[in-house]
């Protein structure tokens, strides 16, 4: 799995994210990563880490969910 830092990604749909951090879920132990968006309200989600990680297929090609953008 690749490592996620803080700062912005890009999903692969267009929009922007800021990651602020790890989380872990209290019950399961299951590593969770922290983010808002870039637009909107900014409201605060959690994605499993295994989901924000993975690569999707795009017009044939396959490209991170998320790709790191910067600080």
């Amino acid at each position: 799995m690749r490592e996620i830092k803080p700062g912005r990604y890009r999903h692969y749909k267009g929009n922007d994210y800021q990651v602020i951090g790890l989380a872990t879920h209290s019950e399961t132990e299951e590593t969770l990563v922290v983010y808002y968006p870039l637009y909107g309200n900014r409201d605060l989600w959690v994605r499993p880490l295994a989901m924000f990680a993975e690569t999707v297929e795009k017009e044939g090609e396959v490209i991170p969910r998320f790709a790191w953008v910067g600080e």
